[in-house]
């Protein structure tokens, strides 16, 4: 066995090797995942000759860094940003998968002489988009609220309904009558978990006045995964709960909300490292050969017929434009999800199993290569880049639970209608106040006439009264400039 110390040093060398790999990326221009992958393929058999095969292991770990991942979408969404998207979401999760896996099972029963089960046990694998490989890159291309909060909204609850295809499809059951109802329980109950338990959290968290800031993150991660285990331990779905959770936690009013993003942001990239690096080690490079053919064969049927028949049918009822609904066609990233689906069909003994991992791994990688690195020139193609996309004020809050009173820092982002604005015409309500104001490496006391500039922080003391209404005058001055009215702002919020 391998000491202690080789272990951690091993490990942290491989995330500060993966942290270097976002910077390399960002310039190269490929996702990262790429190179994570390439990470885990160097350490593997064929680099450095570390022997790794063990499938269970490596499914367990995929799924616990699938957890975290969800955790971190769901906690850094905003819902008022993915509300307008939620119908066409739960659409492209539910609806674009049954008529992927119907397509891409058809295709591969005609082309590659699968039968039935295996063919759509292989367009349940292949139907999920991927979570890491949404949040990481599509945030960055510049598109409209409503396609990045539809495409959030997919990726984060569509491993739940795949998932429960693939199991049940690896499975040597018969599919019966009841198979449809016992989906539907699954979801429901586990979107049910997962917002009671967010509820709980949130409520718990705001009330707990725990001594560290540092706690706060800490809990609202360990209340996600619970939301994940208590799921599976009700037999539902504790991906969706999980998910559920996040976003239920991500939208509540908690103290230090911007710290627990932030932590969030940083344990799902560790996990997306992780993640990958695994697979990239698992993966056998003299069986990948073999593969290139039939991973061609259904990337070619994702690609052309599968994945855009599947947005035409989600968005029927909504109307999207056909620009809209190409650029979401485009957009089906895949990644880490596809690979732990196909070691799950591995672990439950399905026929060509082992050939299906292969296949997946290959075309991960060549779909992530053509998709993630074209994503910005096809959405400037269609027209669907929104150059001026403002970007959300962050406003942090800590507690002062002695003077029954809050603390909010608020970052003034590039772009913000707080930009120009007196503070004087701020206008915030009775018991609140900016008590400093923090530009570049110079802090100050600010009075009426400062003027605010973007990247300024302030530092807004409340009472617990009037915080609300702090923070809602804060957005609305944010979004429309000074002359923003409160009962509007709340209209449409």
């Amino acid at each position: 066995m391998a000491s202690l110390e080789l272990v951690l040093g091993a490990g942290a060398a491989v995330v500060l090797l993966g942290v270097l790999a976002v910077r390399v990326s960002v310039r190269l221009g490929l996702p990262s995942l790429l190179l994570y992958l390439g990470i885990g393929v160097l350490i593997g058999e064929s680099g450095l000759g570390m022997q790794f095969s063990d499938a269970p292991l490596t499914e367990s770990l995929g799924l616990a860094a699938l957890v975290l991942i969800l955790i971190e979408g769901g906690l850094t969404t905003r819902w008022t940003a993915v509300r307008p998207s939620l119908g066409v979401g739960v659409a492209l999760s539910t609806v674009a998968v049954a008529v992927s896996i119907g397509v891409v099972g058809v295709a591969l029963h005609l082309l590659l002489d699968l039968d039935w089960r295996t063919a759509f046990l292989w367009g349940a694998v292949l139907s999920s988009t991927d979570a890491a490989a949404v949040f990481s890159v599509l945030r960055g291309v510049g598109v409209s609220r409503r396609l990045v909060g539809a495409l959030e909204l997919e990726s984060g609850m569509n491993d739940a309904p795949v998932v429960l295809a693939v199991i049940l499809l690896a499975s040597p059951d018969p599919l019966t009558w009841v198979t449809p109802l016992l989906v539907v329980y699954e979801l429901a109950a586990g979107a049910l978990i997962g917002w009671l338990i967010g509820l709980g959290g949130s409520w718990a968290l705001r009330h707990a006045a725990l001594p560290s800031t540092g706690l706060y993150p800490l809990a609202a991660m360990s209340t996600c995964v619970l939301a994940y285990s208590a799921g599976q331990f009700a037999h539902a779905s504790g991906l969706l709960a999980t998910y559920v959770a996040a976003l239920v936690l991500g939208n509540a009013d908690l103290p230090h909300r911007g710290g627990v993003r932030s932590f969030a942001e940083g344990t799902g990239w560790l996990a997306q490292i992780g993640l990958f690096v695994l697979l990239g080690l698992y993966a056998s490079p003299p069986r990948l050969a073999a593969a290139v053919f039939p991973a061609l064969i259904a990337g070619v049927v994702l690609i052309v017929a599968a994945r855009p028949l599947s947005v035409v049918a989600a968005a029927l009822p909504f109307r999207l434009p056909w620009r809209e609904q190409a650029f979401l066609s485009w957009s089906g990233l895949r990644g880490a999800v596809p690979i732990v689906l196909a070691l799950i069909a591995l672990t439950e003994g399905a026929p060509n199993a082992q050939q299906l991992v292969d296949v997946v791994f290959v075309l991960v990688v060549a779909l992530t290569l053509l998709q993630g690195t074209t994503l910005p020139w096809v959405a400037r193609l269609l027209g669907v880049i929104r150059s001026a996309e403002p970007k959300e004020i962050e406003v942090d809050a800590a507690p002062l639970d002695e003077l029954d009173a809050d603390l909010l820092q608020v970052r003034v982002p590039v772009g913000s209608q707080l930009r120009g604005v007196y503070l004087s015409e701020l206008r915030l309500p009775r018991g609140a106040m900016v008590s400093l104001v923090v530009r570049g490496d110079e802090a100050f006391t600010p009075n009426g006439e400062t003027r605010l500039r973007e990247r300024d922080q302030l530092l807004v003391v409340t009472t617990s009264a009037a915080r609300a209404a702090a923070e809602e005058r804060i957005r609305a001055v944010d979004l429309r400039g000074r002359l923003a009215r409160w009962h509007q702002e709340r209209r449409e919020g």
